[in-house]
C-alpha cells in the first residue's frame, strides 16, 4: 500500500512503515521535515549560487526534490541524487516525474555505494551526508569532494555513543571521552565536529561549522570549508578539554549573521504564507493539509539558537541541576533570572539543548544569587 506525501512543495509517493529502520525499502523519516526545512534557509541564506549539489544517500530523494523546487533560483546548477538500494533510485524516479521535475542537466540519478558515487565525482560545492547512523564511514570520500568554499552537511543518530552511554564506543569512533550529564549533548556535538575537522586536516581543508544543533535523536552540523594549512592550525588549536570530557571543538557553533538571516527569511515566509488551520501543530499535519509553511515549531527552535548564538561561550547552566547540588527549595523563573543576568551587565539566553537551561557569560559565584526570588 502506497500513500502520497506532501512535504514543503514536494510530494512522494511511497510505503510507510510502522518503525523507521534502515531495513525500510525506501527510506523517508517525517520526523527529520525540520532537518530538511533548516536546509533549505541555509542554503537560502548563503551567498553560493549554483552549487553542484550530492545527495550520496539520498533515500526517497525528498530533500533533493524539495531543493529543487524551493531554492531560490540560480542556486541549483545541478542535484546529484545517489542511493545503493535499486528501490530507492526506482522510487526516486517516479516522484521525480510526480514533482514535473524533468531537468536532465540538472538532476543525475546514481545507484552506487555511497563513498564510490562521491569519490567517483569530479567534487560538489554541497555534500549532504545524512546516514542511518553514524557518519563516520563516508566523512573520508565527503571530505575528499566537498569544493573550496563548499558547504559540508553531516547528521548523526548515533547520539548514545556520543552523550556518554556507551563511552568505550565514544573513544573508538571518536578519539574523544563523552560526559553523561546535563551537557552531554552540546559535548557530543562539539566532539563530532572535531571528528570531522580532524577529517579534514588530513587534505588541508579548514572545515568552520557554521550552524550546529541537537535536536529529537540526531546531532547537525553544517561546516565551511576553506583550504589552507595555517587555517587547519588554528582549528587544531581550538580543540581542547571541557568539563572533563574530550578533546572537543572549544569554537563556535554558529555564524550568528547567518542565523540571523535564517530567522529573518523564516518568519517573513511564513507571514506571506499565513496558516490555513490555527490548530495545526504537528508536522504531520502540515503534510496531510498540504500547506506549504514551515512549521512554528522551527520558528520556536531558530529563535532559541538565534538568542544563544550571540553569546560566545562553551556549555551553559542547568538551573535545575543547580538548585539540587544546592539544595534549594525555591527559584524564580529562567525568564527573570536572564532579565537579572542581563541588568548585571552580562549575556544571558535560553538554549536549545536544554529547557532548563542557560547561556550566559556570567560567572558560576556571580549567578548563585540571582536563581532566588
Amino acid at each position: 500500500m502506497y500513500d502520497i506525501v506532501n512535504e514543503g512543495s514536494a510530494v512522494i509517493k511511497i510505503k510507510k512503515a510502522d518503525k523507521i529502520s534502515k531495513e525500510m525499502d525506501v527510506f523517508y523519516n517525517p520526523v527529520m521535515r525540520i532537518n530538511r526545512d533548516i536546509s533549505i534557509l541555509l542554503l537560502n541564506a548563503i551567498d553560493n549560487e549554483n552549487m553542484q549539489i550530492a545527495l550520496p544517500l539520498a533515500g526517497s530523494g525528498i530533500r533533493g526534490m524539495r531543493f529543487l523546487k524551493e531554492l531560490r533560483k540560480n542556486k541549483v546548477k545541478s542535484v546529484s541524487f545517489n542511493d545503493y538500494s535499486a528501490k530507492a533510485v526506482a522510487s526516486m524516479k517516479n516522484s521525480l516525474k510526480l514533482n514535473k521535475l524533468k531537468n536532465k542537466k540538472k538532476i543525475q540519478i546514481h545507484n552506487e555505494d555511497a563513498n564510490l558515487f562521491l569519490l567517483n565525482s569530479k567534487g560538489f560545492d554541497y555534500i549532504d551526508v545524512d546516514p542511518f547512523g553514524s557518519s563516520n564511514p563516508y566523512l573520508d570520500a565527503a571530505v575528499k569532494r566537498i569544493s573550496r568554499n563548499g558547504i559540508l552537511a553531516v547528521t548523526n543518530t548515533d547520539t548514545a555513543a556520543l552523550t556518554g552511554t556507551y563511552p568505550e564506543a565514544c573513544a573508538r569512533k571518536y578519539w574523544s571521552s563523552p560526559k553523561r550529564d546535563y551537557m552531554m549533548h552540546e559535548i557530543g556535538l562539539r566532539i563530532l565536529i572535531r571528528k570531522v575537522q580532524l577529517t579534514g586536516m588530513q587534505y588541508e581543508k579548514a572545515l568552520f561549522p557554521i550552524f550546529s544543533y541537537f535536536k529529537d535523536h540526531y546531532f547537525r552540523i553544517f561546516f565551511q570549508c576553506i583550504k589552507g594549512k595555517k587555517l587547519c592550525d588554528g582549528i587544531a588549536l581550538e580543540h581542547g578539554m571541557f568539563n572533563n570530557a574530550g578533546p572537543l571543538w572549544l569554537g563556535n557553533l554558529f555564524d550568528s549573521k547567518l542565523v540571523n538571516k535564517m530567522h529573518s527569511a523564516l518568519k517573513n515566509y511564513n507571514e506571506k504564507n499565513p496558516i490555513k488551520n490555527n490548530n495545526v501543530m504537528k508536522i504531520e499535519d502540515f503534510q496531510d493539509t498540504g500547506n506549504r509553511r514551515f512549521p512554528r515549531e522551527l520558528i520556536k527552535f531558530l529563535k532559541t539558537i538565534k538568542d544563544e548564538s550571540k553569546i560566545d561561550v562553551v556549555g551553559f547552566y542547568d538551573l535545575h541541576d543547580i538548585t539540587g547540588k544546592k539544595k534549594m527549595r525555591t527559584m524564580d523563573t529562567k525568564i527573570n533570572i536572564i532579565k537579572k543576568i542581563n541588568k548585571k551587565g552580562f549575556k544571558a539566553s535560553n538554549t536549545h539543548f536544554s529547557g532548563t537551561g542557560v547561556r550566559s557569560d556570567i560567572p558560576y559565584n556571580k549567578l548563585l544569587p540571582l536563581l532566588k526570588e
